[in-house]
């Protein structure tokens, strides 16, 4: 992980965790920032992309450019249904018994269902997105939404469980978006373009840039 100190000049690259932020081998990229009681474990954290108070992810993979509100839950693990009990003691008897040991199978199965956020994804307050849910780039997570399936790029999902209510731009906008991939561009091109991209129609913007 990334140094974690905090600066007031973020145009050095470095991320910004609040203090009271607790990260467990996360991967974190550049321009990112961390605001308070946010908890996150195994997830990388793509370039500029940033968390509100009090979100949570754990076993995501985050691209760049991405706003996650505040209480927003990445990642809500599920219990054991299956078993006679779904207590955590099932899994984690070492909390409750001495000499017990952390269930590695289940512990494993957890892990591999990782949710994966393209870039440039915006989700709002308090959604919930499930395991193994794959979010493309520029979708829109309505807040209170419960995610339980995939989202296609550029799409807007809301409700519970969540459903494509509609697109952000139209499919010739969305695949020359794609195509761009400006999330990629470096600081100082994207330090050039910032003001285009509040100034110019997509359109516009595209016909200059690609």
């Amino acid at each position: 992980m990334e140094s974690t100190s905090k600066t007031k000049n973020p145009r050095d690259g470095r991320p910004r965790l609040h203090p009271s932020a607790e990260l467990r081998d996360c991967d974190i990229g550049q321009f990112v920032e961390i605001a308070e009681r946010v908890k996150l474990a195994e997830c990388k954290i793509g370039d500029y992309s940033y968390f509100e108070r009090h979100a949570e992810a754990i076993y995501a993979d985050i691209g760049k450019f991405c706003a996650i509100a505040a209480n927003a839950r990445i990642n809500a693990l599920n219990h054991p249904m299956s078993r006679i009990s779904q207590h955590k003691f099932t899994y984690r008897p070492n909390e409750y018994f001495a000499n017990a040991k952390v269930d590695k199978i289940f512990r494993a199965e957890r892990q591999s269902a990782r949710v994966n956020i393209g870039h440039d994804v915006w989700i709002g307050h308090a959604a919930i997105i499930l395991p193994g849910v794959a979010i493309g780039n520029g979708a829109v997570i309505a807040a209170g939404a419960v995610v339980t399936k995939n989202v296609a790029p550029y799409s807007i999902f809301a409700g519970v469980p969540a459903k494509h209510i509609k697109w952000r731009f139209p499919k010739k906008h969305r695949e020359a978006i794609s195509k761009l991939g400006w999330w990629n561009w470096p600081h100082d091109k994207l330090a050039i373009a910032v003001g285009d991209m509040q100034a110019l129609s997509i359109d516009a913007f595209l016909k200059k840039h690609v």
